[in-house]
């Protein structure tokens, strides 16, 4: 031990963490793997690792198994490390496919299935481990419905043994303190027990779990470390992945109330833990914010609006039923009702795009108008331009390839005008409506491109007269 010893006191911060994600997830009745499953918009195994990132841990090691080339592109790109857990014999066994010899220091093993553990709960069990010099310990939680859950079992306070459900009697079927499946080990302890572990049961698997007797038998300190009732929830089936996402928006509602947020109803609002909101804006129901989605102080965002990795400033409006991906949005411009704002769509200060306008990689300039009933794609629009109903940037040609259209600033365009690219109008031009406008047009123009009236009178014949009915 001395020379462990040696080893801890060279690296006593040390964390490595073992996820488990190579079950196959029967009971989700789905081909997706388990751990991809979205909670709150997000793989739930994403939210697992980026709370060990933020709890210290700099060894991450994921045991894949069931659709693991699916697992592995997802969690690679988060620099974790994968190994194979070949067949399912176990937790004991998953665990052991870490390679657990390899690793120095402390250890957290938990199931990629916890999508509500965060950054503070793994900081609180190490802080209790490190401080209470433990060789091994579980995480314990009291629920009010234990359900399945191997109950804790005490002595005097001290943990005693972990009996399974199936295994308990009813008196310890009473017992609400339940096992959480977070374990934290000494490395060296997880190196000289795991292989004592047998598979004597009835589906001849290797339990984790019996690492606590284990332990206990040989005198080593463990310990049950009581942790909040949301540590507990894992996903196993659609109802309770639909119940985790509901918790995450309820928690991250309720923080953003608790930085100044106005909501309508937060039961029926729902933005991403990665999301930010501003103080003093109001969130309507039934809105939807996801990605990275930023959005400044005392903007507006009224029923049904969806947006997606979009910016949005201060003192904006997004009114109902509006679609954003990908757009930014500068402080005191208005968008909507039903509007639809494509990526690299950027809206200029004080601009309004309204009812059934779409927008796809368009600059639109400070203070211009887009009404209603609108489509601009590929387009750079200057500042204060009027830009009338029924406008259409042509901006795909019949070469299959997408060009651009330039408006400058105070152009007033009539409704109905199509502008057929490449063009450019110069700044203040006057776009006649009805017009298909298929040439640059020079600063200060009238351009008018529209097939001339014609006026015949007495044109529409007599009606031919009624033959009168016989009475």
């Amino acid at each position: 031990m001395a020379k462990n010893d040696k080893k801890e006191a060279a690296e006593p911060n040390k964390l490595a963490m073992i996820i488990l994600a190579a079950g196959k997830g029967t009971r989700m009745k789905s081909p997706l793997p388990k751990v991809l499953h979205p909670v709150a918009g997000r793989p739930m195994i994403e939210k697992v690792i980026q709370a060990s990132k933020k709890a210290g841990a700099t060894d991450l090691r994921v045991i894949v198994g069931h659709g693991q080339a699916l697992v592995r592109s997802v969690v690679e790109p988060m620099g974790v490390s994968c190994f194979v857990q070949e067949n399912q014999l176990g937790t004991a066994d998953a665990v052991k496919a870490a390679q657990v010899e390899t690793i120095e220091g402390d250890v957290v093993i938990m199931n990629g299935d916890h999508p509500l553990i965060e950054a503070e709960d793994i900081k609180k069990f190490i802080t209790l481990f490190r401080e209470e010099k433990c060789d091994l310990a579980v995480v314990t939680a009291v629920v009010k419905k234990p359900g399945e859950f191997g109950r804790i079992v005490r002595h005097k306070g001290d943990l005693k043994a972990i009996v399974e459900a199936k295994d308990a009697s009813a008196d310890t079927l009473k017992i609400r303190e339940i096992n959480t499946g977070i374990y934290i080990a000494k490395a060296e302890t997880l190196a000289e027990y795991l292989p004592q572990i047998k598979n004597h049961n009835a589906k001849k698997e290797f339990y984790v779990t019996d690492l606590i007797s284990l332990c206990i038998e040989d005198d080593c300190k463990v310990m049950a470390i009581k942790a909040s009732p949301k540590v507990a929830v894992g996903v196993n089936n659609q109802q309770e992945l639909a119940h985790a996402t509901k918790l995450l928006f309820k928690r991250k509602a309720l923080r953003l109330m608790e930085d100044g947020v106005l909501m309508i109803d937060p039961a029926s609002t729902y933005v991403e833990e990665s999301v930010e909101v501003g103080a003093g804006s109001v969130l309507f129901p039934n809105t939807f914010l996801r990605g990275s989605t930023k959005v400044g102080s005392f903007t507006v965002i009224e029923p049904h609006v969806f947006m997606s990795d979009s910016e949005i400033g201060d003192s904006v409006q997004v009114r109902a039923g509006s679609y954003l991906e990908q757009a930014i949005v500068h402080s005191r411009a208005s968008v909507g009702p039903y509007a639809r704002l494509r990526p690299q769509t950027t809206i200029g200060e004080e601009a309004h795009v309204g009812n059934f306008v779409e927008m796809k990689k368009v600059k639109f300039g400070k203070k211009s108008k887009a009404g209603h009933l609108t489509y601009l794609g590929d387009a750079e629009i200057g500042e204060d331009v009027n830009i009338g109903c029924g406008t259409i940037t042509c901006n795909y040609a019949a070469d299959k390839k997408k060009y651009q259209t330039k408006i400058g600033n105070r152009v007033f365009v009539g409704s109905d005008t199509q502008f057929v690219a490449p063009i450019e109008i110069g700044d203040d031009v006057v776009i006649g409506s009805g017009s298909t406008i298929t040439k640059n047009v020079p600063a200060k123009a009238l351009a008018v491109a529209r097939g001339k009236q014609v006026i015949k009178e007495n044109y529409t014949p007599k009606a031919p007269a009624q033959p009168k009915s016989e009475e």
